[in-house]
């Protein structure tokens, strides 16, 4: 009886494996991993996850990458405002949305998924974040699916 139990054990637990492993890291509604929005610039460092990647000097935001997820020469993970803490989140290839919605989501679902998705004047297609009524998330849209997409503050201060 106990060899029969180890050997279901050890069947549930290899096969639970793979779909651990396929799970996305998700963007929203308050934040990605432990950083949130709004958190400290020393909230943020005392987590261990991000590594600086542009001073914003006195007044300026700073941009700050993921150690989990680093950007390209040209791009930052996040920005940190010094008066509104964690302002905006890009999110890395591989994020989903709390809803599901992904790099290379169609827009016909996007749309679905965000019935009030609105196109601002930059072309971004842009929500309120469900369940989270201080933030927005913004989606480059192009041939017809999502290309990139981050997730924001409503009074982020660290760009247009």
């Amino acid at each position: 009886m106990m060899k029969l139990m180890i050997a279901v054990a050890a069947t549930l637990t290899l096969a639970a494996t793979p779909a651990l492993a396929q799970t996305k890291p998700v963007l929203g509604p308050n934040g990605f991993g432990g950083l949130k929005l709004g958190m400290s610039l020393k909230q943020a460092r005392a987590t261990g996850t991000i590594t600086k990647k542009i001073d914003g000097g006195a007044d300026g935001c700073s941009g700050w990458d993921l150690k989990k997820y680093p950007t390209g020469k040209d791009a930052v993970g996040l920005y940190i405002s010094p008066k509104l803490g964690v302002a905006a989140f890009f999110a890395p290839k591989s994020a989903k949305t709390s809803e599901g919605v992904a790099i290379g989501t169609s827009t016909s679902q996007l749309k679905k998924v965000y019935p009030r998705l609105k196109q601002d004047t930059h072309g971004f297609w842009v929500t309120a974040v469900p369940g989270n009524k201080k933030a927005y998330y913004s989606f480059t849209v192009q041939h017809g699916k999502v290309k990139e997409y981050g997730m924001a503050l409503k009074k982020q201060d660290c760009f247009n």
